[in-house]
């Protein structure tokens, strides 16, 4: 499946496992990353997760438990996955599933500031919903 650019990383397999809620990335050229669900949801790539731009994201919290009920292939470039949470406003393409992959570890780092950042736990409720300004 090719990408959006000549550079984009292929993707070549995609394995969904619910019960330990992981998504098992496999990419051209041997990269392999196992992508926790919560992981996807918190960095969702949507404007309700990472507002019109930057310093409007919006911090997720209570999505530990988070699934995957449904994921639809966009065009050949990426996919768009359901959560358990209703939230399915998300397209990952192959290029942002890479570098949540290689990533990871990062990525969980700075989400551990920033909830510290807003004084809230990881398990916390999220504060609210709806206030974005777009209306999603």
């Amino acid at each position: 499946m090719a990408g959006l650019r000549s550079d984009t990383p292929t993707c070549e397999s995609l394995t969904l496992h619910g019960q330990s809620r992981v998504l098992e990335v496999g990419f051209a050229g041997g990269a392999r990353f196992r992508l926790p669900f919560e992981l996807m949801r918190i960095y969702s790539p949507s404007a309700e997760v990472q507002g019109h731009g930057p310093g409007q994201e919006v911090l997720q919290t209570g999505k530990r438990e988070v699934g995957i009920v449904e994921m639809e292939p966009v065009g050949n470039y990426g996919v768009k996955p359901v959560f358990s949470d209703g939230h399915d406003s998300g397209i990952f393409s192959w290029d942002y599933l890479y570098f949540l992959g290689s990533q990871q570890e990062q990525l969980w780092a700075d989400y551990d500031k920033r909830l510290a950042e807003a004084g809230v736990g990881r398990d916390a409720p999220m504060a609210g919903k709806g206030g974005h300004a777009c209306g999603h």
